[in-house]
């Protein structure tokens, strides 16, 4: 069965990031800049999206300890979230793939996003069921080839029988390196074009990887 694999941020919704900072400089009395010095720019994010904290709890805790703060679970869920923007045309595009293989998410988010997925993301949650993960559900982030082949062991799945789809030109190098078809995201149109030209060249390759006969 074919795999395809989707990102989330800036493919199925559109993310501000700058609507989030807002969100927590008034939450926080931080500025932006603070915000970024605490958490973002000494890797502690990238740090949670690898997997590198054991759960919601231990990252909320190290999050607020960083910024001196005491923000609740629900006010951080909440700030995220209001960042997101759905793009229904690129969610039908995951639709379509559903009815050529298996769909999957794979985000680059930490435990407490993993946690809260099917709030943040309640569009999804009928197109891919239980099949909503973050890098964190991994140990490992996009573009690591790793992330990519613990998909592939996850789902039981040929590299050559995967599809991914992302915004970021290094992700998708990441997913090709380790044999994945990876289409650069940039609209809605596009995504459905290569998920039916990806199905349909799948559909014509024998299981050695040669054409088919007509």
């Amino acid at each position: 069965m074919l795999l395809f694999i989707f990102d989330m941020d800036d493919v199925l919704y559109d993310y501000d990031w700058h609507v989030r900072m807002d969100g927590l400089t008034e939450l926080t009395g931080l500025t932006v800049q603070q915000l970024r010095d605490r958490w973002w720019l000494v890797g502690a994010e990238e740090h949670a999206e690898a997997g590198g904290f054991d759960d919601a709890d231990d990252y909320l805790d190290a999050f607020n300890r960083a910024l001196g703060v005491a923000i609740s679970e629900e006010d951080w869920v909440r700030v995220r979230g209001s960042a997101m923007t759905p793009w229904p045309e690129s969610i039908a595009a995951v639709e379509r793939a559903k009815q050529l293989g298996r769909v999957t998410l794979l985000t680059n988010n930490g435990p407490l996003t993993a946690k809260h997925l099917r709030a943040l993301a309640p569009e999804l949650v009928s197109v891919f069921g239980d099949d909503l993960y973050t890098s964190s559900d991994y140990g490992a982030r996009k573009p690591d080839p790793g992330v990519f082949s613990a998909v592939l062991e996850q789902y039981d799945t040929k590299p050559e029988d995967a599809f991914f789809a992302d915004d970021l030109p290094s992700n998708i190098e990441g997913a090709r390196s380790v044999g994945i078809t990876a289409h650069l995201f940039t609209d809605a149109a596009t995504l459905l074009t290569a998920i039916e030209e990806f199905a349909a060249d799948r559909a014509g390759t024998g299981s050695t990887g040669r054409r088919a006969p007509e």
